[in-house]
């Protein structure tokens, strides 16, 4: 494949969204064909399993996802997401850019959840085969920073499944993402999401030259 996959994680309120769409903007003035997408919900069938995954909190557990059923989601999500967008983008030459991918699964399923690291990493292997993101941001921030940051996002709408977890699920699964970037230090570029916007956006940019300096 000739395109080049970079993606965006971190925990709630982190800035993931806004920053995939800076970086799009910066690539695209250099000339570059960019495909920017999403998980849960890059595709149609995505959008139904992303209603379903982030579903209104009510605390009825016929209401609640089974653990289980939330892990294979997910990889259900990413299955389709690869099939439809990421694999199709890659063989055109594109840059894709995703908000949210594999290491997600392992943060907030494996370390959140409590699924065996091992077996999520061969799920996520058997779901992902060759889209393997050259360059993946991590952007990291407190939790009780990321969950404020959420809640002024969400307004009033509704708490979903993720946003209503304990604070020691949230402090799991930061700490699954910190220890992605310390056992991927050439993959993973750890960046600081307690600074403004342009701050993080001028880190991503240096990690992007850095890791794939032919694209800036």
């Amino acid at each position: 494949m000739s395109g080049v996959f970079i993606t965006f994680e971190g925990s709630e309120g982190g800035g993931k969204t806004t920053q995939v769409s800076l970086l799009a903007e910066a690539l695209r003035a250099r000339g570059h064909d960019v495909v920017e997408t999403r998980e849960p919900g890059g595709t149609s069938i995505g959008q139904t399993l992303r209603q379903l995954l982030l579903r209104p909190h009510t605390g009825r557990p016929t209401d609640t996802l089974a653990p289980s059923a939330e892990l294979l989601l997910m990889l259900a999500d990413r299955a389709q997401h690869i099939h439809e967008v990421i694999l199709s983008g890659l063989q055109a030459g594109h840059i894709v850019l995703c908000d949210r991918y594999a290491d997600s699964t392992t943060a907030y399923q494996g370390y959140g959840r409590g699924f065996d690291l091992a077996e999520v990493a061969q799920l996520n292997a058997f779901v992902c085969g060759v889209c393997r993101p050259q360059l993946t941001f991590v952007l990291d921030l407190p939790v009780a920073v990321g969950m404020e940051r959420a809640q002024e996002r969400r307004g009033t709408a509704a708490v979903d499944q993720f946003e209503a977890a304990s604070v020691s699920f949230h402090e799991r699964v930061r700490e699954g993402f910190l220890a992605i970037a310390r056992a991927e230090p050439e993959r993973v570029c750890l960046i600081d999401a307690t600074q403004d916007i342009e701050a993080v956006h001028t880190a991503v940019l240096a990690g992007v030259r850095k890791h794939l300096p032919t694209l800036l």
